[in-house]
């Protein structure tokens, strides 16, 4: 038998190696994430197998990771966690984008803002701005004699300068459009470059997205935290399936998508809103400690909305966080907030470039296949062409109405990840990213089966076949719809999952 004298030492040996096997968990899923950023690339399809299933092996120990991250004692789940969501996001650091060059056109954008132009008002390729290239964003240019372009670079294209037509070599992708971004983007991209020099790369925007990922992580540590009963970090464990998720990782650091300030503006918004229907609902059940004035109420109400409009602002698709929130006693206020902010955040773009701020938006939902219905790639099997857009539309506005019926206005996080994931699924964008979205409400909604949906499109980007995008999408409703069935018939089993 153990001596007595001796439990609380071999409690705390076992506590330290739980929380050294979790990190070690972390590290290989970091390491995975290392060798991708620094070796790998889908610039020229060549290494799309092998992308294939470095993701599935990251994927892999991520789920390992998160097993062993269970065994961590309570009051150590903080600091491990958000160690190990650095480990993770500081490997996705390791090398320059590998699946878009969206972060390029983000810095054209800001250089652009930061010398008091319009990022609206001219394409990337006009003549008029060819004072202000840079000569990593536009590298020296060779045309050989028989008039052919030669652009030197996995991340370099060639085009045409305006009007001029002169050759040009650029690594921001569509240089012939004007930008699509929204005002809170556009922002965030003239705010990053004002503190870094022009010639300064990728890294900016890396070390932006690493930075917003980690306020991400910490929001939902406290939020599960609130949550959680008796050792309330014992619930704030599952923010590693954030913070530690080689999705987020690569899409949200290495390839450092805008989509993520959208996320972690709307899980704000939505903390702050669901934070006033919470206190109305312990007011009106007597909690004395919860008494908060109607003003106070109303000011979180407003504030959610201001965060809420910040975020449809950054890349319009989190508009499909709100209409759970209209559960919300006085959501009126949550609604005429974020239209207020979003309208405000328009008005000196439109000031200074007129309806030039649409940019290319109406070009890339014909571009995507979104007018014409080939975009909806699960209704296209059925219903070819521009029909497939009405059924499309009908889906998600049945889905929207019985999210918005079946809310809980205290905690709506099941209706806000069935909306997202089901909008997802049903427009089937071809970018994975836009699913970075959906992941803080998966996690605290705790409804795994749906972070199928962003390894689905993940994996979809990484193969680029219409084929492969149908079934694994299929794959995907498939893998929600099991988990739906087996949680309605037998709860019991899934609910060490949502508590623990």
């Amino acid at each position: 038998m153990t001596e007595p004298s001796r439990d609380p030492r071999r409690r705390r040996s076992m506590a330290a190696l739980a929380a050294l096997a979790a990190l070690v968990g972390a590290l290989a899923v970091a390491v995975v994430i290392g060798v991708m950023a620094s070796r790998m690339q889908l610039f020229d399809g060549s290494q799309a197998p092998a992308f294939v299933v470095m993701t599935l092996l990251a994927w892999l120990l991520f789920g390992v990771s998160m097993a062993l991250l269970g065994r961590v004692p309570d009051r150590a789940v903080p600091a491990v966690v958000l160690l190990g969501a650095v480990l993770v996001g500081g490997a996705a650091l390791a090398g320059p984008p590998n699946t878009s060059t969206d972060s390029a056109r983000y810095s054209w954008d800001g250089i652009l803002q930061n010398e008091g132009l319009s990022p609206y008002a001219d394409v990337p390729a006009a003549d008029a701005l060819a004072p202000y290239r840079t000569d990593w964003l536009f590298p020296t240019t060779r045309v050989f004699e028989n008039g052919t372009l030669e652009c030197a670079g996995l991340r370099i294209d060639g085009t045409r300068t305006v009007p001029d037509d002169q050759p040009l070599c650029t690594a921001i992708n569509r240089p012939q459009v004007p930008t699509i971004y929204p005002p809170s983007a556009e922002l965030y991209f003239a705010g990053v470059r004002a503190v870094v020099p022009v010639d300064a790369e990728y890294w900016p925007f890396q070390v932006g997205g690493l930075l917003v990922s980690l306020s991400v992580t910490t929001m939902l540590l406290l939020a599960l935290r609130r949550r959680g009963a008796g050792d309330r970090w014992r619930s704030a464990r599952w923010a590693a399936a954030w913070g530690w998720c080689p999705f987020v990782a690569t899409e949200a650091v290495t390839n450092s998508h805008v989509d993520v300030l959208g996320a972690a503006l709307a899980l704000a918004g939505s903390l702050v809103v669901v934070s006033a229907a919470r206190r109305r609902t312990r007011r009106d059940r007597g909690d004395a400690a919860a008494r908060e004035s109607r003003g106070g109420r109303r000011l979180r109400l407003v504030a959610g909305g201001v965060l809420l409009g910040a975020a449809v602002a950054t890349k319009l698709v989190p508009a499909i966080v709100m209409p759970p929130l209209l559960r919300v006693r006085g959501a009126w206020l949550v609604v005429a907030a974020s239209l207020a902010t979003f309208a405000a955040l328009y008005v000196p773009f439109v000031a200074q470039s007129g309806p030039g701020v649409l940019g290319y938006l109406p070009g890339y939902l014909g571009e995507e296949g979104y007018q014409d219905g080939s975009a909806f790639a699960l209704l296209s099997l059925v219903l070819p062409g521009p029909v497939a857009v009405l059924p499309a539309a009908a889906i998600l506005a049945v889905t929207a109405v019985l999210c918005i019926r079946h809310a809980d206005p205290t905690a709506p996080w099941v209706a806000q990840t069935v909306f997202i994931g089901t909008t997802l699924l049903v427009v089937s964008p071809r970018y994975g990213w836009y699913a970075l979205l959906l992941i803080p409400f998966v996690v605290l909604s705790r409804r795994w089966e749906w972070f199928v949906v962003p390894l689905a499109l993940s994996l979809d980007m990484i193969a680029q076949s219409v084929l492969f995008t149908r079934l694994s999408l299929l794959v995907a409703v498939l893998v929600v719809l099991a988990g739906w069935s087996m949680r309605r018939a037998l709860p019991d089993a899934f609910r060490p999952l949502s508590t623990s």
